[in-house]
């Protein structure tokens, strides 16, 4: 002990001496002289024995034992089985078919026909075709003019696959005949309808093609070019290309998106048959974003340029939207917040009008509405693992949106279309209030439900209603997997009031207008299948169950309760 309280007394005292030598600084220059270098010795270690010997006086020592082992001879017969791994029933592999053709006839001498081919050429090679008919005789009661329809539709593709990339071609036709059937009977009898030819014909070409890029700068690219045309001199055709940029930094994307749409046709005259009608816009666009991905944030930042050339009135205009959407994740999947502010120009065109509402009058006047933005917000996410939900709140503006309204029945007309049982397209600004909620139910394999509807409130500038837009919609959707043979479904489309005007002209008065309330409907439709084997299968159908007199359009009821039955047949070749 003294000799370690020595050593620290020795120790405080040179450190106390260092510290006040630095404070006076007192050391002069000094030559040290190296007589031999140091040659340091390891001294002998001291090492524990592994086994340590213990003195114990009180170690207990083991104790002997001595036993012996008498064995007895037992006979026995038992012999153990031989082990055998428990097997697993196995589900029988499903056939998958690469062809189908279907086959229904039903009720107003109704025909429903598709058939899907597709055939391999080669490991890396694909054609294929599709073809369906759907046709009706009609038959509504209480009718003056021939209610039957036709939809006919052909295409075909070729796809390619190759390491760095994938290449498609298509191509197809359609052709597709209604009647103008909506005639005002409160105004015209059997004498107008006898000389009045209510049939009108659509037809469609189509060619285009997409490549898609694996791992490239470059996304994909499409092109396509459409013409359409009726059988009442009226014409258009339609031009749109496509490509799509995505560059990753980090956790985050850049995408960026170029887009050409060029439009171009004429009708042989306006509704009062004055003057020919030609239209023609050719849009051109980028429209970049940003994409941040961060927790439990979604962030995409961007903004849609896009310039716009009228080429019958030679005038051109820039326009600038937001496109911006983020989402939230507030309680993992449970809960999940959304927003956004979109906006763009849509290009309307002859040949969507006509297939939203198949009676509209070769006369239309053809303009682009300028969707100037629509503010989203709403959450959505899963109530337990087998339902997710999503109710969702709208406010948008729209520029020269365009409405459907039916067309004035003309004092002397000279055309099939101008007894008021036809529709034209007129525009207006309009902002729209919605709120939606949608309802998903997976309960298992063999069955899904599913439930949406929206409400929508509008309010028109220069026109007096927002003309044949409903305020309310709602669905639901239900398919079950009886058994391995039996399958079946239900749909179900509920529509809510929609308003138009009728107009009747006539020669010795002012016109005759009146304000029409169409009622809400709702449409039943369910189907039930069987199949025999993997590759025949029975099916039957029935639409409007409710056998419902309602009218889509102003003055054009729908068919009452529709039953159709037939097969499809699955194939390879």
């Amino acid at each position: 002990m003294k000799i370690k309280f020595l050593i620290f007394i020795l120790t405080i005292s040179s450190s106390l001496a260092c510290l006040v030598a630095q404070e006076k600084d007192t050391i002069a220059d000094q030559t040290v002289n190296v007589i031999k270098p140091y040659k340091p010795t390891i001294s002998d270690a001291f090492k524990i024995k592994d086994n340590p010997k213990l003195n114990d006086s009180n170690a207990v020592k083991k104790k002997e034992i001595k036993y012996n082992i008498f064995s007895i001879p037992v006979a026995s017969t038992f012999t153990p089985a031989k082990g055998k791994a428990a097997t697993v029933d196995k589900v029988k592999a499903v056939k998958l078919y690469d062809n189908y053709a279907s086959l229904g006839i039903g009720t107003y001498t109704t025909i429903l026909g598709e058939v899907y081919l597709n055939h391999e050429l080669s490991r890396d090679e694909n054609v294929g075709g599709y073809f369906s008919h759907h046709s009706s005789q009609g038959g509504i009661d209480d009718l003056l003019l021939d209610d039957n329809f036709s939809k006919t539709k052909l295409n075909a593709h070729y796809t390619k696959n190759l390491r760095d990339f994938t290449w498609k071609v298509d191509g197809g036709f359609d052709l597709q005949t209604y009647n103008w059937y909506g005639l005002p009977q409160d105004y015209f009898g059997q004498a107008e309808a006898d000389v009045i030819d209510p049939k009108h014909n659509y037809t469609s070409f189509n060619i285009g093609g997409k490549i898609n890029f694996n791992d490239a700068l470059v996304k994909d690219a499409s092109i396509r070019f459409r013409r359409f045309g009726d059988d009442r001199s009226s014409g258009e055709n339609r031009f749109m290309a496509n490509t799509n940029f995505e560059v990753s930094i980090r956790d985050a994307d850049i995408d960026a998106e170029v887009f050409l749409d060029g439009i171009a046709g004429s009708f042989d005259t306006d509704y009062n048959g004055i003057a020919e009608l030609n239209y023609g816009n050719f849009m051109f666009g980028l429209a970049p974003s940003y994409q941040l991905n961060k927790d439990d944030l979604t962030l995409n930042l961007g903004v849609r340029l896009t310039y716009l050339n009228d080429t019958e009135l030679s005038k051109s205009k820039f326009y600038i939207h937001p496109n911006v959407e983020a989402s939230y994740r507030l309680v993992d999947e449970l809960l999940i917040g959304y927003g956004g502010l979109t906006g763009e120009v849509v290009q309307n065109s002859y040949y969507d009008f006509a297939n939203i509402n198949p009676f509209v009058s070769p006369t239309l006047s053809i303009a682009p509405t300028n969707q100037q933005f629509i503010a989203f917000v709403g959450v959505k996410g899963k109530l337990t693992n087998n339902v997710s939900y999503n109710v969702r709140g709208n406010y948008g503006s729209e520029k020269d949106k365009a409405l459907y309204k039916s067309n004035d029945a003309l004092a002397t007309p000279t055309e099939d279309y101008q007894y008021g049982n036809s529709f034209g397209v007129v525009y207006d600004n309009i902002t729209t209030f919605s709120i939606s909620g949608e309802l998903n139910v997976d309960v298992n394999r063999n069955f899904s439900l599913g439930i949406k509807g929206e409400y929508f409130a509008y309010d028109t500038k220069d026109q007096a209603q927002a003309w044949n837009l409903p305020d309310l919609e709602a669905s639901i959707f239900l398919d079950y997997q009886i058994s391995e043979q039996w399958f079946a479904g239900a749909s179900g489309y509920f529509v809510g009031e929609r308003k138009d005007e009728r107009i009747v002209n006539t020669l010795f008065s002012l016109p005759i207008a009146t304000r029409e309330s169409l009622d809400s409907y709702f449409d039943l439709n369910a189907h039930v299948g069987y199949k025999l084997n993997d590759q025949l299968s029975f099916f039957a159908k029935a639409n409007n169950i409710f056998n419902q007199d309602y009218d889509r359009w102003l003055n054009f009821p729908v068919q009452g309760i529709q039953v159709l039955a037939g097969a499809t047949y699955q194939f390879d070749f």
